[in-house]
């Protein structure tokens, strides 16, 4: 990048920007959307100037790679926060003080931490060893995103935090992710499951030929295609995980309410597609429906067109060479015409919701630096058609 390879040590945001009203008056900003358009960089990037605007801030995210650590400057990142080094944000030309706190998020080792806090003492190691636990914590839908939000809860109900940006797992549809309590606890709370599993571990391992009624021929065929041993290990699993339902329940209830808190808002990150726009509009619809503030709509990798100068440079040259140029440099205006048509189209579908656009840039966000400049248009201090590399 040219011009500006090192960030100032505060940017004053440019008037009215949407997401810098959402830091100022949030605790809570949710990063949605699909995977694959930089809901990391984007969350990341917000931590980052909630921190160096004095906030002390968390960016939790549940992306498995190493894209999040390593442009915070860490070499990795855990299931407990981590503050980014003073050596690390110094060497950005950031404030060393600059209270910036990332983790990433252990699926598996959070669902335990949430049984050994919650299950009966007399039932937790049960639990966990239970083939069918390992299933719910680490494969059935919604697991993840259920476990997303407990963190989510756990780490605001602990108020060491200014703001949470908590970046989510990737989805192409909002209700995957706000319907997630839901499913867990269709799973675990499936009253009819109970009635049909319960004699089997009352009566015992033969218990099932004694089925009386309706539940006979369901359990015997159940029995049939899993073995008997199988259906008593699932009904043990149900009957000592039911001690829990009123914790599921009730944190289900707490994280919908955190969710549609005034001082909670979400980030909808999408890319400037015309497919995208059925899917950026359903994002919105959900959320107001359920009554949950979205802060901005970002289109992220938005292909900026050539410069005058770039042109200029290309005529420059001679022969083959110049060819070349100008072919590459019609190619980006050409993605630039492309990516202009489905912004306005999405901006129409979208409003009155704010839209940020975030340029593609020549190199991969992979330092503080690059997040730095990311927020520099994110803010609204640089805007894509003065884009310079």
């Amino acid at each position: 990048m040219s011009g500006s390879a090192r960030p100032s040590r505060t940017g004053e945001a440019a008037a009215g920007n949407p997401l810098s009203e959402a830091l100022r008056r949030n605790d809570v900003l949710v990063c949605v959307g699909e995977g694959g358009v930089g809901k990391t960089t984007i969350a990341a990037t917000i931590a980052l100037r909630a921190a160096v605007e004095g906030r002390r801030s968390m960016v939790c995210t549940i992306d498995p790679a190493r894209r999040l650590a390593n442009s915070l400057g860490l070499s990795e990142l855990g299931n407990a926060e981590s503050r980014i080094p003073a050596e690390h944000l110094r060497a950005a030309g950031l404030p060393a003080d600059a209270p910036i706190y990332a983790m990433m998020l252990d699926t598996k080792r959070t669902w335990d931490e949430f049984v050994e806090r919650y299950a009966p003492a007399d039932k937790r190691e049960q639990i966990l060893a239970s083939r069918f636990y390992q299933s719910l914590s680490t494969a059935l839908a919604g697991s993840q995103e259920y476990i997303a939000m407990e963190k989510l809860w756990q780490l605001h109900s602990r108020k060491d935090y200014q703001l949470i940006v908590l970046d989510t797992p990737p989805t192409s549809h909002a209700l995957d992710f706000l319907d997630a309590p839901n499913r867990v606890l269709d799973f675990l709370d499936n009253d009819a499951a109970r009635w049909l599993l319960r004699p089997a571990l009352v009566a015992g391992r033969w218990g099932l030929q004694l089925f009386s009624f309706g539940g006979s021929y369901m359990a015997k065929t159940l029995a049939k295609l899993t073995g008997t041993d199988t259906l008593r290990e699932l009904a043990e699993f149900m009957l000592a995980i039911s001690g829990m339902n009123e914790s599921f329940r009730e944190r289900a209830s707490q994280v919908r309410e955190l969710l549609a808190a005034d001082r909670t808002s979400f980030v909808l990150v999408s890319s400037p597609r015309i497919e995208g726009i059925e899917e950026v509009a359903q994002f919105q619809r959900v959320l107001q429906q359920n009554h949950m503030s979205i802060a901005a709509v970002v289109l992220n990798r938005v292909q900026p067109p050539p410069l005058p100068s770039d042109w200029a440079e290309a005529a420059r040259e001679e022969g083959p060479l110049r060819a070349k140029l100008e072919a590459t440099l019609e190619e980006r205006r050409r993605a630039a015409e492309r990516d202009a048509e489905a912004i306005a189209a999405i901006r129409s579908v979208c409003a009155p919701t704010p839209l940020i656009e975030v340029p593609a840039l020549p190199t991969d966000v992979h330092d503080l630096i690059s997040l730095w400049r990311t927020g520099r248009f994110l803010f609204g201090e640089e805007r894509l058609e003065a884009a310079q590399w």
